[in-house]
């Protein structure tokens, strides 16, 4: 009934294949499009074994770079930055341009007299290139020069994928100092996946948390190593939508469209679209029982005043009175089970199912034809990938 071995949960080696075999050489989320929205504007994102930022260069272009200087590998640039006009190490001030061309380096003659007699950009000491591209209006990168088109990657899970056009959405921040959210959860990042896509636990530890959505008639399947998923609005919710969304809704969404479409993109990056947000799930892993999940939000790009007044109607609707919105459990807010928050739930289910992997007496009993069929499905994925390159090598 699994596809993988507890092993694949728990072990250090495990972790180290699948960061060489699956994010090594896959395309890796690094962020959103606005995130470097003017020259000199750049982000950094760890894929796989190795660290690559991405940069707007002076003609505009985007581009990728393993985050190393070519002298002795130090760490070039950190996590986000605005207006560079070069990149320069901060261990011995070797720069490079933005395009990555090294054009400097302090005492050249008198350190370096045998370095090369030509330009420094002539010396193949410029910045390891790596790939970036667009999806979606999010930021991907590969390590690779010539990584395989993006679109092959993810093109088949595209015409699943909801109506919504994430450019022309605002970025929404809960907190006042505009982080968004971030959760290390106790567990490992597949067993973050496998909730993610487990559509049999929506009807059930999620009964009360998410229940404006119709379990029932979810769609859901597999498209390349991708999967998908819609399920539409109860009939209550969708009668009084345009009041009970606690956001305004999204303007080019038809009627019969609404509804929350989750689809997981291969490895570890999921978008949960839905009548009134678009959200990116970004899934890193950080050791073998260790994962760091950090979610972006996304709303109409409309006045203030608009989502004051949606809020408003939302919170006096009488469907919140009718289908309520608590917890699994009755209790102490604080208790996962019972804080009425559908994230905290599935936060404590992934780190109880992590805990149980170190019993002997572990095993799966059996697994729900339709509801778990994605999670063997994953499952299957990761070990190929693993296995595909591990036998290459």
């Amino acid at each position: 009934m699994h596809e993988l071995p507890v092993d694949a949960y728990t072990s250090q080696e495990w972790f180290n294949l699948e960061q060489e075999h699956i994010f090594s050489k896959t395309w890796q989320f690094a962020g959103l499009v606005e995130d470097v929205a003017n020259a000199g504007d750049y982000i950094s994102v760890q894929a796989g074994l190795n660290n690559i930022f991405i940069v707007k260069g002076k003609d505009n272009r985007l581009r990728a770079f393993h985050n190393m200087c070519r002298h002795r590998g130090t760490q070039l640039l950190r996590a986000v930055g605005k207006g560079k006009k070069a990149i320069t190490c901060p261990y011995h001030d070797w720069t490079y341009n933005l395009e990555g061309k090294l054009v400097s380096i302090p005492k050249k003659e008198e350190e370096f007299p045998d370095l090369c007699n030509k330009e420094l950009h002539d010396c193949g000491l410029n910045l390891h290139e790596a790939s970036v591209d667009i999806f979606k209006g999010m930021l991907f990168v590969h390590p690779e020069k010539d990584a395989p088109n993006i679109m092959e990657f993810f093109g088949e899970v595209e015409p699943y994928l909801g109506p919504h056009i994430p450019e022309e959405l605002i970025e929404y921040q809960e907190k006042k100092d505009g982080a968004f959210y971030t959760k290390e959860i106790n567990a490992n990042w597949k067993i973050i996946v496998e909730n993610y896509i487990d559509q049999y636990h929506l009807a059930h530890l999620h009964e009360d948390t998410l229940n404006m959505y119709d379990h029932a008639k979810a769609e859901f399947g597999w498209a390349g190593p991708h999967y998908y998923f819609f399920e539409p609005l109860v009939p209550e919710y969708l009668a009084d939508v345009k009041n009970a969304s606690p956001y305004p809704l999204m303007d080019k969404m038809p009627e019969d469209k609404m509804g929350a479409y989750v689809p997981w993109l291969f490895p570890n990056i999921g978008i949960t679209e839905s009548e009134s947000a678009w959200n990116t799930f970004h899934a890193i892993p950080l050791a073998p029982d260790r994962t760091l999940v950090v979610i972006r939000s996304k709303t109409m790009n409309v006045s203030e005043w608009e989502y004051t007044k949606q809020y408003t109607k939302s919170m006096s609707s009488k469907v919140w009175q009718n289908i309520g919105n608590k917890g699994k459990y009755e209790g102490d807010a604080s208790d996962p089970m019972a804080s009425g928050n559908f994230m905290e739930e599935d936060v404590y289910a992934c780190e109880q199912q992590q805990k149980s992997l170190s019993s002997p007496l572990f095993s799966v009993g059996a697994q729900a034809k339709n509801g778990e069929f994605a999670v063997r499905k994953f499952q299957s994925v990761v070990k190929e990938w693993v296995e595909k390159y591990r036998d290459n090598d």
